[in-house]
């Protein structure tokens, strides 16, 4: 995906047959001729080198607002940028920026996709667009993303402004940050975790917290990383809130956050499907939740065919 009067520092090929030819280089300014050029001979994939991936990358990230807006382009394929650039930044952001503190830098990179997204995640349809990409394997940067997008399914079915959306959704996308200072061999051990390695994974809500403590993080972001294990009954971590003090965008991120872990394969077990998770979060998890928030989480995934 290449759009005219944009350079990226990356170069671009066509195939002929089984070869690849030059077609612009890094740094040169792709024009709308370009584009006319390439429909007029029927060209409708081009290609790059697997050097020059990240480049690319970083190249959508920030034309991603314009990719999303574009509404030439069919919904699923937005839906797709929108997925893959959410995952590759968050790749970025466990497996370069962390475990040290989250820099400057890079949360602007994500306030700004996270804004892009809002917008696109609120429409009709967009969650039964992105649902085709959901991953079943659990990565903590995938499962970043994806309650990030349940998160904001739910919260357009409230009256909510637009900034109040984009925080809570910097929150949900930031939940799990503290959990790049918890050793992997914790995060994905197989079986049962000791009681010193359940209270190292009880901390990375407060680690997370303390991850961003240099950021402007609004109450909206800093609430849902730490308090997105809290529970309605009171028996959750890490200050043991209950009912309405735990704040309306924790409690949607904490109903995301389960259901999302329970469709996902892991070390310690095996993926549910949707309706099954909704079931045992209904059934084995009686009092956790906010009940209106678990039935807006049905009718979202209802409304996007995923049940």
């Amino acid at each position: 995906m290449i759009f005219p009067s944009t350079m990226g520092q990356f170069s671009v090929y066509l195939r002929q047959d089984d070869k690849y030819v030059l077609y612009s280089g890094k740094n040169e300014r792709f024009t709308e001729r370009h584009r006319e050029a390439l429909h007029d001979i029927g060209v409708s994939q081009v290609f790059i080198l697997p050097q020059h991936k990240e480049l690319y990358d970083r190249y959508v990230e920030e034309n991603l607002g314009r990719i999303l807006n574009d509404e030439d382009l069919p919904l699923r394929e937005r839906a797709g940028v929108l997925y893959n650039a959410s995952v590759e930044l968050m790749r970025d952001t466990f497996e370069t920026s962390l475990p040290m503190p989250l820099g400057h830098k890079q949360f602007e990179r994500l306030t700004e996709l996270v804004r892009y997204s809002a917008s696109f995640l609120t429409m009709e349809r967009a969650l039964k667009a992105v649902a085709g990409f959901i991953s079943h394997d659990y990565k903590t940067f995938t499962h970043s993303v994806q309650v990030f997008v349940y998160v904001l399914s739910i919260l357009s079915t409230y009256d909510l402004d637009k900034e109040t959306l984009v925080q809570s959704g910097l929150g949900a996308i930031l939940h799990d940050l503290g959990k790049a200072r918890i050793p992997k061999y914790i995060l994905y051990k197989p079986g049962s975790l000791t009681d010193e390695e359940r209270e190292q994974v009880n901390a990375h809500p407060v680690l997370g917290v303390s991850m961003c403590a240099q950021l402007p993080l609004s109450s909206h972001a800093t609430n849902t990383i730490l308090f997105h294990h809290e529970r309605m009954d009171g028996k959750g971590y890490p200050t043991k809130l209950k009912g309405e003090d735990i704040p309306l965008c924790v409690r949607v991120a904490s109903v995301c956050d389960v259901y999302d872990m329970l469709i996902t394969n892991k070390p310690y077990a095996q993926a549910l499907r949707p309706y099954e998770a909704l079931k045992m979060m209904r059934d084995g998890m009686k009092g956790a939740f906010d009940l209106d928030v678990y039935k807006r989480l049905i009718t979202v995934l209802s409304g996007a065919e995923i049940i």
